[in-house]
């Protein structure tokens, strides 16, 4: 259902509103119920590949052999069952709050539908936070325990126990303390954790999780069992392509994340395979071993996939042919889109390249993985047709924390590259009278913990969730985003814009790592801008220069002529006022140790500018 609204002047202002119906509803219990009826109903099913399990974390079932140790539903339920009695053996009560701080592992999902099945919270924490963001995360959520993953969390987290009063216990999971917590649960009766199981309502809270934040301290986004049923149970109607028995998917996001956690609902939903996979270094190798379905991932992952690709090719002196690919890819994906779809002319030179250069891209993956799924950023519509064009079909989608989080998402069946694509069954999009993206349905979450004036600011009276993402709907009912209500900047002399679309023009050349406008009450349009490092070291090599830091060649004509290039393409997409007229480039990349990115690699304005004063002053002087 589209609907239409009239502007002041009496013309069609576009499609203000949107919405999908449900498939399905959120259920009403607990979301560890599942994990019970998987095992009675498929209990052979693998749920789970541990790729190189540690004894001391988690018991290891073997017959022998080492290797990969899949998980069956039957052991998985086993494995939960333990861990909720050694819950309850510890006193964990329902609706306690219990941090995790823990790199993507199997123990993570262990504990997340350990707490589920006995109506405690699962307050996740990301591995790389720092001190003050764990404790304000356990102090803000009153957590009464915590799992850590390793002696730096564990001497962390110790640390900070006379700030934390309701912090009675912390258990370490590559010491083993999980197994202990498990044996100590041996004197619990089975029947508790039925009960307590039982008495989980949907609209219990499940998960707090907190909003790594561009500014501010983080927020604690408060999700039921219901949300997130209803999010993966519609997602799941309308995408048996991905999630089904049979399908397999490495996941390296983290967890804390409500995009990975989702997809870790819908593999246990769905009974697909899940394999855990903590080292980001070895995330090739693991996708080579386990040879995915689909994968889960950020677009940083296709633009570096994409330039890997270019450096092979020009390493091998063929980079000429690349490029020849690459427009054969981009042009066949775009004839997709016509009724008449790709000429003969273009299939043939389709099938050829597909023979030397496209399989070996999806060979990177594993070679049976068609479709990933996106989100956290624009991908660009450049590198969506390009992957598609090669074979892998990578479906955007967009939602936010607070909304469980999926609020729209592409289909194999209809997708509109560009776009973060329609609804997901039973939510509602509309466009408010300033550009701003509104949403409304079971997968909005009730509120922010301890922060009623938040939860005011971010919901509307009659029901709706403001995203803080200004956007635009197509008369199909596709969602397109082209910025952030707070990201927009207004120049010195007046002219409003919309910093992202012009970023991500400027990060598509293979040198550019990272890009930020600086324009808010400025005379004209500026940028800073990263160098990859990879991307450095072969350019300084290849210019004569082995050994030069980045930081003492930054101003290199030549390295500022390939800058100026990149700021040149992204000009042409704008109005003159919108244009970037000067940049600086950086002496090293952004990081998110240095809190200059969230953990999905989103810039964090306010520090960027705090930490390169300098370099922002520089732009602007003498003006």
């Amino acid at each position: 259902m589209n609907r239409s609204a009239t502007g002041h002047d009496g013309r069609w202002a576009g499609v203000r509103e949107t919405a999908v119906e449900p498939i399905v509803s959120g259920e009403d219990g607990s979301l560890a119920e599942q994990v019970w009826r998987n095992a009675v109903e498929d209990s052979d099913a693998v749920q789970f590949i541990r790729p190189d399990p540690d004894p001391r974390s988690w018991p290891v079932r073997r017959t022998g052999g080492g290797g990969a140790l899949p998980v069956t539903c039957r052991q998985f339920r086993d494995d939960v069952l333990a861990l909720a009695r050694g819950l309850l053996a510890a006193g964990v009560a329902h609706g306690d709050r219990i941090g995790l701080l823990s790199r993507t592992r199997y123990e993570w999902t262990l504990v997340d539908y350990a707490l589920w099945s006995i109506g405690a919270v699962t307050v996740p924490i990301y591995d790389t936070s720092s001190a003050d963001q764990i404790r304000w995360i356990l102090g803000d959520s009153g957590a009464v325990g915590c799992v850590v993953e390793t002696a730096d969390h564990a001497t962390t987290v110790d640390g900070m126990r006379a700030d934390l009063p309701a912090l009675r216990q912390r258990w370490r999971i590559d010491t083993g303390d999980l197994i202990d917590l498990a044996a100590r649960g041996r004197g619990v009766d089975a029947a508790r954790v039925d009960a307590r199981r039982a008495e989980v309502a949907g609209d219990d809270l499940a998960t707090i999780v907190y909003t790594s934040g561009t500014t501010g301290p983080p927020k604690g986004c408060v999700l039921t069992h219901r949300n997130i049923s209803a999010d993966i149970g519609n997602a799941s109607a309308v995408l048996p392509q991905l999630l089904h028995p049979g399908a397999l998917t490495v996941l390296f996001l983290p967890l804390a994340h409500a995009f990975a956690r989702l997809i870790q609902v819908g593999m246990v939903r769905n009974r697909a395979t899940m394999v855990h996979s903590a080292d980001m270094s070895a995330v090739l190798d693991q996708l080579r071993r386990f040879r995915p379905t689909f994968v889960l991932t950020v677009p940083r992952m296709f633009e570096k996939m994409h330039d890997q690709a270019r450096r092979a090719a020009e390493d091998a002196h063929r980079g000429l042919l690349f490029g020849i690919g690459e427009q054969v890819a981009l042009r066949y994906s775009r004839a997709l889109d016509r009724p008449a779809g790709p000429g003969l002319p273009l299939r043939l030179a389709h099938v050829l390249f597909d023979l030397i250069a496209y399989r070996r891209l999806r060979a990177a993956l594993g070679g049976r993985c068609r479709m990933a799924i996106v989100g956290g950023a624009p991908l660009g519509e450049r590198l969506g047709h390009f992957f598609r064009g090669t074979g892998i079909v990578v479906l955007e989608g967009y939602g936010l924390t607070e909304t469980s989080p999926a609020l729209t998402v592409n289909l194999p069946t209809a997708m509109r590259i560009g776009t973060v694509g329609r609804p997901v069954p039973g939510v509602r999009i509309r466009i408010a009278d300033d550009g701003e993206v509104h949403a409304r349905g079971e997968v909005i979450f009730p509120g922010y913990w301890n922060n009623p004036a938040a939860t005011r600011e971010t919901l509307t009276d009659d029901g709706w969730l403001r995203t803080g993402d200004l956007g635009s709907l197509d008369d199909d009912g596709f969602l397109r985003i082209t910025g952030r209500t707070k990201e927009i900047m207004v120049t010195a002399a007046g002219k409003n814009l919309a910093p992202a679309p012009i970023e991500e023009r400027i990060r598509a050349h293979p040198l550019v790592s990272q890009a930020m406008l600086v324009a808010d009450g400025r005379p004209y349009v500026a940028a800073l801008v990263t160098v990859d490092p990879q991307a450095w070291v072969r350019w300084r090599d290849a210019h004569g220069h082995p050994g030069a830091t980045l930081a003492g060649f930054r101003d290199d004509p030549r390295l500022r002529a390939e800058i100026q290039d990149a700021v040149d393409q992204a000009n042409r997409s704008v109005s003159h006022a919108e244009q970037v007229k000067t940049f600086r480039i950086l002496g090293r990349d952004l990081t998110e140790a240095d809190g200059e990115l969230t953990p999905t690699l989103k810039i964090k304005r306010e520090s960027v500018q705090d930490h390169f004063a300098d370099d922002v002053a520089a732009l602007f002087h003498g003006h």
